[in-house]
């Protein structure tokens, strides 16, 4: 990344000394970050974006020798993150205190982006210790770590990825470890498979200038994606025993249609302001010298660009039309590069003209979402988990305030370009942003009843949301389905029926067995347990 920028460096403590004392401050506030993280995260005790969460914790108690459940019709959840996640089952089958370790996981992974955005900001030509720390602490690079969701690791998969990368073909070292990064990040998420697609055709063109470590990079990475698929078709074949949800066919008709290709390029322009917002417009300056460094053929320019471009359009042309307003402006995919984009974007400050390049392109965006998706803006359910910085900016948690929002982002560019110390700025914005977040979130998610430690089923009537919100609290079993009239199994005692609305408990289930009794379950359900 080191020949991305070629401005002056913005003015800010630089990191001297010994190369061991900066290993202690790296250290010391790696740990610091990770503690600050799990903090936000200490009032968690399950999971609550379903099916998401409850698609990874399981994949992940199954990888650790646990029962599995049924996730068939829902989107497929990859091996990669739960992988990270096995050793907490192996450590404890008790569900909250599991999804507190997994929180923990999470901070400690997610803080490695402190010591990451250092050594990018060292590549930069902006060694400084504090610019990283702050930098590290964007609410698109930590909110996601109070959830278990793959986005709470894969920033850092991805930063590392574009480290080691540019290392290689600075020729100061092996493709080696950005080959086995890429295929992580493959085995985590979908987007993954962009950063894939781009590594390997990085070395295909490096392959003239350095062959050898090419073309061990190459099978290296073949190998590596061996791995994953025979790691993702075990958890396909053990949780989706019906199939998993296809994006592939919303992905292909898009692409074949001038409705398709309009949906995807106006979503993709949504996440570009997303992420340019969600950054305070740091992130736009950062775009801006990155694609102008990507028409000067710059390399590690033009793998940045295709990861960023290709995921937003990519992910827009599979997302289902599910009317929501996130549809049309979300953060959650480009979330992964908005720490490299930052870092640029800060090394960037002094130059006006990159400055002035994100209020354009934040404006244009913004533009490109109001006009195509007109109404449905305010039509469509708004969902406040896809919008935490936006409600930062806006004071608003019920509606996307388009306008505001761009202002409000614009506004903090301008004062991080005219500040002489953007560290402090940065820090503080972000700390703000962080807690005020997060705080209104600490009510505690009271796990469901106690239920008998036998056999669960539930009803294939029973709303999906109520399901997924027992997969990880119930343990000890699979669950499994259960048609009314048919023989109850000896070893089940629990089922779960549906419960209509102003529906008394004791009569959602007629011809209960005269033993069960039946006591309130998730939400829309009743949950019927022998004695």
């Amino acid at each position: 990344m080191s020949s991305v920028t070629e401005i002056r460096p913005t003015a800010g403590p630089s990191t001297h000394g010994s190369p061991n004392r900066t290993l202690r401050l790296l250290a010391f506030g790696w740990l610091v970050q990770a503690a600050f993280r799990f903090g936000l995260a200490w009032h968690r005790l399950g999971p609550t974006a379903h099916p998401d969460e409850a698609g990874y914790l399981v994949a992940a108690r199954l990888l650790a020798g646990g029962p599995g459940a049924d996730l068939s019709g829902h989107t497929f959840y990859q091996g990669g993150y739960p992988l990270l996640l096995t050793p907490v089952f192996w450590a404890t089958d008790d569900p909250v205190l599991a999804y507190r370790l997994v929180m923990l996981v999470n901070a400690l992974t997610g803080a490695l982006a402190f010591p990451l955005a250092y050594l990018a900001l060292k590549r930069l030509g902006n060694a400084s210790l504090p610019l990283a720390w702050a930098a590290a602490l964007l609410p698109a690079v930590v909110v996601f770590g109070r959830h278990a969701l793959a986005d709470a690791v894969l920033p850092v998969v991805v930063l590392a990825w574009l480290l080691a990368l540019d290392r290689f073909l600075r020729g100061r070292g092996s493709a080696v470890p950005a080959s086995l990064l890429a295929c992580f990040a493959c085995a985590v998420h979908s987007r993954g498979a962009i950063v894939l697609a781009v590594h390997v055709l990085a070395l295909l063109l490096a392959v003239r200038k350095a062959r050898r470590p090419a073309l061990t990079a190459l099978a290296v990475t073949a190998l590596g994606y061996l791995a994953v698929d025979r790691l993702n078709a075990f958890l396909l074949a053990e949780l989706y025993p019906s199939g998993s949800l296809d994006l592939g066919g919303n992905l292909l008709d898009r692409l074949l249609g001038l409705d398709g290709q309009a949906w995807a390029l106006s979503g993709a322009a949504g996440q570009i302001w997303y992420l340019i917002t969600s950054t305070w417009g740091l992130a736009g300056a950062g775009l801006v010298v990155v694609v102008a460094a990507a028409l000067r053929r710059n390399p590690m320019a033009l793998v940045l660009c295709a990861v960023t471009f290709g995921i937003a359009y990519a992910s827009m042309a599979a997302l289902p039309d599910e009317n929501r307003v996130g549809n049309f402006a979300y953060g959650r995919y480009l979330s992964c590069v908005a720490l490299a984009y930052t870092l640029v974007g800060l090394r960037a400050l002094t130059d006006h003209r990159a400055v002035l390049g994100a209020v354009v392109v934040l404006t244009a965006t913004a533009q490109t979402v109001t006009l195509y998706a007109g109404e449905r803006l305010d039509n469509a359910v708004f969902i406040a988990f896809d919008f935490p910085e936006v409600i930062f900016l806006t004071r608003d948690p019920d509606s996307l305030e388009l306008g505001l929002a761009t202002a409000s982002a614009t506004a903090l560019l301008a004062v991080f370009a005219l500040v002489r110390r953007p560290v402090l700025a940065l820090a503080l914005i972000n700390l703000v942003a962080l807690f005020d977040i997060t705080l209104p979130l600490r009510t505690e998610h009271s796990p469901d009843p106690t239920l008998p430690k036998g056999g669960v089923l539930t009803e294939r009537t029973v709303p999906w949301q109520a399901r997924a919100a027992l997969y990880h609290q119930i343990s000890w079993t699979k669950i499994g389905w259960y048609d009314r009239g048919r023989p109850i199994p000896p070893d089940v005692c629990t089922i779960l029926v549906p419960r209509p609305t102003g529906t008394p408990v004791e009569r959602t289930w007629p011809e209960h067995p005269p033993s069960w009794r039946a006591t309130p379950g998730p939400t829309g359900t009743t949950a019927w347990t022998c004695r």
